[in-house]
């Protein structure tokens, strides 16, 4: 007997996506964040981040197949992300975990990863 993964748990590659879009509408307007992702077009960025949140979450391995290993931190090292930035960031993400409406528990396994992450790529503290 095989145990389900978070990622089929919590419906698989459409709950990523509509997080993931979500989370953009958000950044689309964001000031602050926009800037960070240098294509016109966010598709790009919103493929990147749901191949990379399926894969965490058990789902499948196309994000390392396609990019190799994540390397959060060195790939956000060309942009200032500041405590601002890593709040922002959350601010879009909280409501898009909550557009989701999963389960308390997953809601809080989630929650707790993307909190975590956003904490961790934090590398300067000016402005």
């Amino acid at each position: 007997m095989t145990q389900e993964s978070f990622y089929d748990a919590v419906g698989g590659h459409d709950t990523f996506v509509r997080l993931v879009d979500t989370f953009y509408d958000g950044v689309a307007d964001d000031p602050v964040l926009r800037p960070m992702y240098p294509e016109e077009d966010l598709g790009p960025a919103k493929e990147r981040l749901t191949m990379f949140l399926e894969q965490y979450w058990g789902g499948p391995g196309t994000y390392s197949a396609q990019r190799g290993h994540p390397r959060l931190r060195m790939r956000h090292m060309p942009f200032k992300v500041n405590p601002d930035a890593r709040d922002r960031w959350l601010a879009h993400m909280r409501a898009a975990v909550d557009s989701l409406e999963l389960a308390p528990i997953h809601e809080s396994q989630l929650w707790d990863y993307l909190e975590r992450a956003a904490f961790s790529m934090i590398n300067t503290f000016e402005d």
